[in-house]
């Protein structure tokens, strides 16, 4: 089987741990039965994940298949990466989410997406990388008793991601220690209101309000000081005409999303200015994990 899954931008500004959208950047995982265990890595960060003694894929993969099946099987295990590590574009929830699809799919176990993402909170507690990763499109999230609540909406086709990815890459925990402890009343309010508009302007297309309602007091501003380009990349993209910049997950990836007719003139902006990062110019993705099943 091929097992396929998108990359993920979280947070999108203020919707911490909460908001999460897909993108058509994916990485690719051949799996088939074998006479002995095999690992094979192409594509981003191949030669580091190589050095490394276990895989994560198939670590989860392994433990997940012995849940449902009591066997230890063997498979061989193809990987074509296309989601960088430690960029903030979700490569740790792309690999949770495949690999527990995948031991489903193999153990010829009949399940819903709903399973596996409910699943997938046993490696990752926070909903807004997982869900998109799983679902697709845009998807707002929230936790409660070890289960996941969400609503998904459609990303509508004349919508791009542009997308900037430093040579600097970012610990998610890391990142985390630049976040205050307490936060004034004004700031929660901010975050909550500038959320809610996000997610009301997805659901109702409304996107030329996002212009004007995404402001983040909650972890943008100091996480984005590990790479202050990014603040050039943010004026840069609003000012070429970007419905909405903001960081992706805990970086060091910045999100910006625009009309398709408006996606070039960003990433041609984008390209000039930072020669030494890279500039995507992205579809999104409605279909989240996805398997093809040759034996099907």
């Amino acid at each position: 089987m091929l097992i396929t899954v998108p990359a993920t931008s979280a947070n999108l500004g203020p919707g911490f741990d909460t908001l999460g959208i897909a993108l058509n950047l994916r990485n690719e995982i051949e799996i088939k039965p074998a006479e002995y265990s095999s690992v094979e890595i192409y594509g981003e960060n191949a030669e580091y994940l190589r050095g490394l003694k276990r895989n994560f894929f198939v670590d989860i993969f392994n433990e997940v298949y012995r849940n449902l099946t009591g066997k230890d099987d063997s498979f061989s295990f193809k990987f074509n990466n296309k989601i960088p590590l430690s960029r903030g574009l979700g490569s740790s929830s792309a690999v949770i989410v495949a690999a527990i699809t995948a031991a489903y799919e193999l153990a010829q176990i009949p399940y819903k997406k709903e399973k596996i993402l409910n699943l997938a909170l046993n490696y990752e507690p926070h909903p807004d990388n997982i869900t998109p990763a799983t679902m697709g499109g845009f998807c707002v999230a929230k936790v409660k008793k070890n289960r996941v609540f969400y609503l998904k909406k459609f990303v509508p086709t004349n919508l791009r991601a542009v997308v900037v990815i430093p040579n600097k890459p970012i610990s998610t925990q890391k990142s985390r220690t630049a976040l205050k402890s307490h936060y004034s009343l004004k700031d929660v309010v901010t975050n909550i209101s500038s959320s809610s508009m996000i997610t009301a302007a997805f659901f109702a297309e409304k996107f030329d309000i996002l212009k004007n309602v995404v402001e983040d007091r909650i972890h943008q501003e100091n996480r984005m000081k590990a790479v202050p380009e990014l603040f050039r990349v943010r004026e840069i993209a609003l000012r070429e005409g970007a419905l909405m910049a903001t960081l992706s997950g805990s970086g060091s990836t910045f999100f910006t999303m625009a009309y398709k007719d408006d996606a070039y003139a960003i990433y041609s902006a984008l390209k000039d200015n930072f020669k030494d990062f890279i500039v995507k110019i992205l579809y999104f993705d409605n279909v989240g994990v996805k398997v093809y099943n040759w034996k099907k």
